[in-house]
């Protein structure tokens, strides 16, 4: 199985709802995020994706780091994607940009319609869902 390595945000809005991106040419919602570079700590890979993906400019000391979490990759077959998942707190407004089409922010109940990739779905939404409980 081949692996991608990526750093992802959990990225919660002053709301408490979470944002989700969807690169061009791809159906798949997920976090905010992307893949690590060779030496590089996961923690600074998300701080570079975010600056390039959606202007924000995050300190890596905001990022609490969540867990590692793997699913088979949404846009790319026979790939197995490593998450380094982190959380970040933010009520900057976000803007798509480099390879992001579109964003948006969902609660809880994400619509059903919605086409979320395997990680974002399976394993990274639940999570959020029981945070937002505990909180």
């Amino acid at each position: 199985m081949k692996i991608i390595n990526i750093a992802a945000a959990l990225l919660i809005g002053p709301d408490g709802r979470t944002l989700l991106v969807r690169k061009r040419g791809t159906e798949a919602f997920m976090q905010p995020g992307g893949k690590i570079e060779a030496d590089e700590p996961a923690a600074n890979a998300l701080v570079r994706e975010l600056q390039e993906e959606l202007g924000l400019e995050i300190d890596p000391q905001q990022a609490i780091f969540l867990g590692e979490f793997s699913a088979p990759a949404a846009n790319e077959p026979g790939f197995e994607v490593r998450c380094q998942l982190f959380g970040v707190r933010t009520d900057v407004q976000v803007v798509p940009a480099a390879e992001i089409e579109e964003i948006i922010w969902v609660g809880p109940e994400v619509p059903p319609t919605l086409e979320l990739a395997p990680l974002t779905r399976d394993l990274i939404l639940p999570l959020y869902r029981e945070m937002r409980e505990e909180a």
